[in-house]
Formats: structure tokens, C-alpha cells, sequence
């Protein structure tokens, strides 16, 4: 109904404002990896733990009214929403950098202690200054050595994905299983979740074609359609992300594919020098009935290009 609809057009401008502002500088709650751009929890964050339980009932609720969002987690945060401990191997995939110099730590073949020098402790910056923590209790006068450098790691993967960030972690998680629990939800992989969540990165413009209603006047055989879907075809996958994120707000794709987008065109009046426009919320493209294919390409690629905040609802 179109009440439905409203209160779905108010999530989903909830969940893209609230979780675009929160994750990146201006609050300081997640981190991202400069290799891999993962967001992670931020373990010196001065958030109230309710900012985090925030998000994952944001998130939770995006799975629950189907709503796909552009974010960037490791898998090893979906694994851990499903009772998981982590790994190095998953540590490899969050942060490769601290990941790989783990596991060349493991392999080393000559004498750990005298090469690399390391205690079980570990030091990093936080606004400038030094923290030092304990991975074992008198950790900082224990070397690591060739026999208990299984332990070091251990430790260490543990205490950068599980211990420093557990207050963040577990409100993140308290919110996110308040709205997605039960069993079902563990008969799900990391995969399968982290689609469920963030969609399909891969774009079928046949299949949408295929799919997509015609309203106003416009049929499939109308011109402007079928010069619209020869350039759509011919654009390059930026252009066509920015597309479907200029039609649909988001550049994913839905878990069963465009062809469940349900993408609507409708005619916008004659030939004009109006832009494209578009209500996001219905994935609904508003097309003015232009005279060639050369003016609807040159007023679809501006629209797309430059459309932000502005003719879209």
C-alpha cells in the first residue's frame, strides 16, 4: 500500500543517513582498513554502546524489510553474528596487512625471539600516544620464541577482533539479534548473509531489461525506451552502477538479482531540457519523451553524474 511504501521510503533514508555518518570520521565508530576499506569496530571509539546497538538493529531491519545497503564489513563480522570464532585466516581477509605479517611470523624458519624481537604485548597509537596491552598476564617481560609463537598469534587474533572492541561488539550484536534471531538465522553462511545484507555486486542489465514496467505512455517499442536500453548497454560498469544508484539508491543488487528490482519507467512530459529523475524509494525512473537518442544520453549522463540530493525522493 502506498502507506507501506512511505514507511519504507523513512527506513531506508534512516538507514542510509544514520549508517553513512556514523561509520566514517565524524564519529569515529568503525575504522576502515586503507588496503581493503573494511569497516571494523573502532576499539578507542568514546560512542555510548547504544550508538552501536543502533546500527544493528539498522541492520537487522535492513534484512528484515529487504533492504540492500553499500556497506563495507569483513566477512569475519558476519561469521562472528553467527557464533563464530575467529581466526587468522579471518584476520587475513578483515586487515591483510596485520593478517600476512602474522602468518610470516608463524613460518619463519630461523629464530623468532633474536629476529623479530616481540614480547606478548602490543603497542599501538591512539591520538598521538603509545598504548601498550598485556596479550597474557606479565606479557610485556614474555618473549615470543619458536615454541610458544602459536600462542602469540593466537592471542593476538584474538584480542584485535574479539577483546578490544567486545563493549562495541556486543551492543552491535544485542541490537542486530534483537530484530534477526532463532535458528534460522545459523542456517545461513557468512556468504549468504553478507548478500543478504549488502547484495549482489554483479549487474545483469539484460535481466532488468527484461523485467521492467513501462508507464505513462511508454511501451518497450517506444523510442526513448529502446534508445534508453542501447545505452544503457553501451555504458561502462561505473556509468551503470551510477545508474542503478541514480534510479534505486543503491549500486547492489538485490539477492535474487535486477530482475526482482521491479525497476518502473514512466514518460515525463514531451521533448524538453529537463534532466532524467527519479524516486529511489520506488525504484521509479521519470524519462521525458526527448527528440534523439543523442539528447536522452547526454541528459541521462549528467542526471546520473551529478544528481545527487538533488530530483530524487
Amino acid at each position: 500500500s502506498g502507506v507501506t511504501e512511505m514507511v519504507l521510503n523513512t527506513f531506508k533514508t534512516l538507514v542510509f543517513v544514520r549508517l553513512y555518518f556514523q561509520f566514517y570520521t565524524g564519529y569515529g565508530m568503525f575504522v576502515e582498513d586503507a588496503f581493503t576499506h573494511n569497516l571494523f569496530f573502532n576499539p578507542d571509539s568514546y560512542e555510548n554502546p547504544i550508538q552501536f546497538e543502533l546500527v544493528g538493529i539498522l541492520l537487522g531491519l535492513a534484512i528484515y524489510n529487504s533492504v540492500i545497503l553499500d556497506v563495507n564489513f569483513p566477512k569475519v563480522l558476519y561469521l562472528m553474528l553467527l557464533g563464530h570464532k575467529p581466526t587468522l585466516e579471518d584476520l587475513k581477509e578483515a586487515n591483510p596487512g596485520l593478517g600476512n605479517g602474522l602468518e610470516k611470523l608463524l613460518e619463519f624458519d630461523g629464530d623468532v625471539e633474536t629476529t623479530f624481537c616481540r614480547n606478548f604485548e602490543i603497542t599501538y597509537e591512539v591520538f598521538g600516544e603509545n598504548k601498550t596491552i598485556e596479550l597474557k598476564e606479565n606479557g610485556s617481560n614474555i618473549p615470543v620464541t619458536n615454541g610458544n609463537r602459536q600462542e602469540y598469534v593466537d592471542l593476538y587474533v584474538d584480542y584485535h577482533l574479539v577483546k578490544s572492541v567486545k563493549q562495541q561488539y556486543d551492543a552491535f550484536a544485542k541490537g542486530f539479534h534483537d530484530v534477526c534471531h532463532g535458528e534460522p538465522l545459523r542456517l545461513f553462511r557468512a556468504e549468504e548473509l553478507e548478500l543478504i545484507i549488502c547484495g549482489s555486486p554483479t549487474l545483469d542489465f539484460e535481466e532488468l531489461e527484461a523485467s521492467t514496467r513501462y508507464e505513462d505512455g511508454y511501451t518497450e517499442s517506444s523510442n526513448v525506451i529502446r534508445w534508453l536500453w542501447e545505452i544503457i548497454h553501451e555504458m561502462s560498469m561505473e556509468d551503470k552502477k551510477s545508474l542503478l544508484m541514480f534510479a534505486t539508491g543503491t549500486d547492489r543488487v538485490p539477492v535474487r538479482g535486477l530482475g526482482h528490482l521491479r525497476l518502473t519507467i514512466s514518460k515525463h512530459g514531451g521533448d524538453c531540457d529537463r534532466l532524467p529523475s527519479a524516486h529511489t524509494c520506488f525504484n521509479h525512473l521519470l524519462i521525458p519523451e526527448y527528440s534523439s537518442k543523442e539528447k536522452l544520453k547526454d541528459k541521462l549522463l549528467i542526471a546520473i553524474k551529478h544528481s545527487e540530493g538533488f530530483g530524487t525522493l
